[in-house]
């Protein structure tokens, strides 16, 4: 009676969607997202998005591209650009200026959305080759970091301490600091 059977059934298991990575609010963000995860955005972002994964515009998100495109998207901000995903929610906080193009879509009473939808029976997710940072200088697409100037700060001359008997081309310097409630400060001479 409440013996297993022998050959248990597994029932289809649907991929965790998760957020994994915030841009937060007070960032603008310009430029290619794209790799596996989750991710939110509640700020301004200009670029391309392709994700495997789970993509939420919270409410204070502004979102401008060309097209996303992920597994799922989330839209309680603002999208300006057309939207490829296997699952669609816009909810009432939601506006897109743009097409949608999904194999499931749903709005909340409120969602806005100016453009059309296109109900597809399946959708693929295609990603772009992946990059090194190196390669991203190399082409121009990440620019360098910023030269570094004349201007350096010197420490004061203190004692040298070596802990070791090794022969070694750095030397260690301490530079003594008093601690107050507030702040660190150095030392009055």
């Amino acid at each position: 009676m409440f013996r297993r059977s022998q050959s248990p059934q597994s029932a289809p298991t649907m991929p965790i969607e998760r957020v994994t990575s915030v841009l937060g609010p007070g960032i603008t963000w310009g430029g290619d997202l794209s790799g596996s995860g989750g991710v939110r955005i509640e700020s301004i972002f200009e670029g391309e998005i392709t994700l495997r994964g789970l993509l939420v515009i919270g409410e204070t998100g502004r979102v401008t591209c060309k097209e996303i495109k992920a597994n799922t998207v989330v839209v309680a901000g603002a999208v300006r650009g057309n939207i490829t995903a296997e699952k669609v929610e816009i909810r009432a906080t939601g506006r897109v200026w743009g097409d949608v193009s999904t194999t499931s879509f749903s709005t909340e009473e409120g969602a806005f959305l100016r453009g059309q939808i296109t109900m597809e029976e399946e959708i693929e997710i295609v990603l772009p080759p992946a990059r090194t940072f190196s390669e991203g200088i190399a082409d121009g697409s990440i620019p360098p970091m910023a030269e570094k100037t004349s201007e350096t700060v010197k420490l004061p001359e203190t004692k040298t301490e070596k802990k070791s008997t090794k022969d070694t081309s750095a030397t260690t310097r301490r530079v003594p600091v008093e601690r107050d409630d507030t702040v660190w400060k150095k030392p009055s001479n």
